[in-house]
């Protein structure tokens, strides 16, 4: 498949049509990897771009996959505006290396959930493998410290997408559309060659990217879809499957969300007052009446009703 075949498959994943500029033959191909219902789209893509990574390495647990080989390295057309109703959420592979407390909370996050340990005193950050070893991480190295940036952002970007999509559920219905761009494991594979510590590293990214996809499966009650894009040279041109939208959709998505929160708070509240006030209003009534019923006929009592008794 083509890039651009590819960009189509997001779009039409996401719920929209495909850059006109397609060419006819493209459909077919496009007829492999999608559902003949064109209703039943999940509108939600977990796109993942891995720097260095083996594609035949990549081995996931799921049935339904689809593998092919991306030919070419044009740019690609997405089709999207900043007009369609699209949230993307993208990365952040930066660690702040200046607060010691926030560095040491991310790395012992990333540990716990990677079932690894960090060590404060020493920066080290030690991740197990299947086959009992472990890989042990430095902070004061700069692939290392590439590394554990580039899954630490995972971790964070995983976690916003399902804090986002908890806010907007019952609110809107917008397509979201995740992207990782994966930079540590070429970083490792630039220090240290292709020997046993890349290849570990290739099984924490493995296993990283399938318990990523695991906890958004559960989040979208299973409307999503992960596509992993892995090369080794790293072409910018796969970038412009995610660039065409603008981020600041998501910004303008917040505001009219949070505007429909304080109007629907506004409403609540002023049919609460009125319905305490009328109440208020009928027991007073009632209460008055009765009064009224089981006062005694004297002559003050007449006289209290506004009657004259000549």
């Amino acid at each position: 498949m083509s890039l651009n075949e590819v960009s189509a498959v997001v779009s039409v994943l996401l719920g929209f049509a495909p850059s006109t500029s397609l060419p006819a033959i493209s459909s077919s191909k496009l007829n492999k990897v999608l559902l003949p219902n064109p209703f039943d789209r999940p509108r939600a893509v977990f796109l993942v771009q891995i720097d260095g990574f083996n594609v035949p390495s990549f081995v996931s647990e799921g049935s339904n996959i689809f593998k092919t080989r991306i030919e070419g390295a044009n740019i690609a057309d997405t089709g999207l505006t900043d007009k369609d109703d699209l949230i993307v959420i993208h990365s952040d592979e930066s660690l702040d290396l200046s607060r010691s407390d926030y560095l040491d909370n991310e790395l012992s996050s990333l540990a716990n959930w990677l079932e690894g340990s960090y060590q404060k005193s020493t920066g080290k950050l030690v991740i197990p493998l299947e086959n009992g070893n472990s890989l042990t991480l430095q902070l004061d190295k700069e692939a290392d410290k590439e590394f554990m940036s580039s899954l630490a952002s995972l971790l964070k970007t995983i976690e916003r997408a399902i804090q986002v999509h908890e806010d907007f559920s019952g609110v809107v219905n917008p397509a979201e559309l995740l992207e990782c761009h994966f930079t540590g494991l070429k970083a490792l594979e630039n220090e240290y060659g292709s020997g046993e510590i890349v290849k570990q590293g290739t099984e924490i990214v493995q296993r990283a990217v399938t318990k990523s996809f695991q906890s958004l499966h559960e989040a979208y009650k299973g409307k999503i879809v992960g596509l992993v894009i892995s090369t080794n040279e790293a072409p910018s041109s796969l970038g412009s499957i995610i660039d065409a939208p603008s981020s600041l959709h998501i910004s303008r998505r917040l505001e009219e969300a949070s505007k429909t929160t304080d109007i629907a708070s506004v409403v609540l509240v002023r049919k609460s007052l009125a319905w305490i006030t009328g109440i208020i209003l009928l027991v007073s009534t009632l209460i008055g009446v009765c009064l009224l019923m089981n006062m005694p006929l004297t002559r003050d009592t007449l006289l209290y009703s506004n009657v004259k008794i000549d």
